[in-house]
């Protein structure tokens, strides 16, 4: 299948979700055989107009991301290129209707994988970028329901949540010290630690270990937090860990905590789970976590620090695991075949087969 991806943004303009989303699925297209372009603002120092990447085709559409001519000069390279399916970021907003009308001329369904961190504001561009293609991807409910809003129905819209490696799963290791609790987000103003810090200061009679993972500007108020709530000799700031030592880390924890105000789809919480964490959630109205544990039995779902504190003892009614088959489904190569029926099946819905 050839299939142009449009985002006049990539990771090195702005290293975003969204953007790491679709240039992973991109990535993961080529190295299955399929013929993959990206068409965006150039950000290589060599010379030319393309540059290659792990077998992914990038086409430089203007020098500098200019939304208007982005999406003016799409109508005129893209229509020529053959391709299958038109995969678009919905930012910047203009820049889908230069992919509607080359997706027109190019007779090559449109679809939009909106990530809901592009912070978009509220205007007719933006509601023509939620309607004008055959499909909206979003990664969770709570996104898909945004995206409504601006107008689209249910059946334009379809829900493809995030992946992960399972391979990298069953290969690691646990980490035979892994603490009892384990929390992982960017220490920003939407990571709410403050949540878990005080959920732990309820159990100082308790036998407990805590580990923080992430770095952000926050990390210094939540050290002193702890330090204040003389808890600090049990909870471990772990900074930036690869992914293997994430892993490792969840496969020899007990229970993963998600409290952070705002996650579009909370693919550390589904790390960890698949690592046999049971899953403990504040509920939050900017984040879709809830979703991930709706119905899995080994979690729990909270809305303030003390349900928090009763959950993390409560969690002890379940075992230690470190592999749980369940989140097989949730493989980069399950997703990448949901990509793939949506892209048969906005073609199948136009005549294209």
């Amino acid at each position: 299948m050839r299939v142009a991806f449009v985002s006049m943004e990539t990771t090195h303009h702005r290293d975003t979700q969204g953007n790491r989303r679709l240039e992973r699925v991109a990535g993961q297209l080529a190295e299955r055989g399929h013929d993959v372009e990206v068409y965006c603002a150039s950000s290589w120092d060599s010379e030319g107009s393309t540059m290659s990447e792990d077998g992914v085709v990038y086409h430089g559409v203007v020098s500098d991301p200019s939304p208007r001519l982005f999406a003016l000069r799409l109508t005129t390279l893209l229509p020529g290129r053959g391709v299958d399916v038109i995969h678009a970021s919905p930012r910047p907003p203009v820049a889908v209707a230069g992919a509607r009308v080359a997706s027109a001329l190019a007779r090559a369904p449109l679809v939009v994988d909106w990530y809901g961190d592009e912070g978009l504001e509220e205007s007719r561009w933006t509601s023509y970028a939620a309607t004008a293609p055959s499909c909206v991807v979003t990664p969770s409910e709570m996104v898909r329901t945004r995206v409504r809003e601006y107008g689209t129905t249910a059946d334009a819209t379809r829900v493809i949540p995030e992946g992960i490696d399972v391979d990298i799963l069953r290969d690691t290791e646990p980490d035979s010290d892994g603490p009892d609790v384990v929390y992982t987000h960017a220490l920003d103003d939407s990571a709410n630690a403050e949540s878990l810090l005080l959920a732990l200061a309820e159990l100082r009679d308790h036998d407990w270990s805590a580990a923080i993972v992430g770095d952000g500007p926050e990390r210094d108020r939540y050290e002193r937090q702890a330090i204040d709530l003389r808890i600090d000799d049990r909870v471990q700031f772990l900074g930036e860990q690869s992914t293997e030592e994430r892993v490792a880390l969840y496969r020899g924890a007990h229970a993963f905590v998600q409290t952070a105000y705002e996650c579009y789809f909370p693919t550390e919480l589904l790390w960890a789970l698949a690592a046999g964490c049971v899953g403990i959630v504040e509920y939050q109205a900017e984040s879709s976590a809830h979703e991930l544990i709706e119905n899995y039995a080994r979690s729990f779902r909270v809305t303030n620090p003390q349900e928090l504190a009763d959950a993390i003892v409560d969690a002890g009614q379940f075992g230690r695991q470190d592999y749980v088959s369940e989140f097989d489904r949730f493989d980069h190569d399950e997703i990448l075949a949901s990509y793939l029926d949506c892209y048969r099946d906005v073609q199948e819905s136009h005549g294209l087969f």
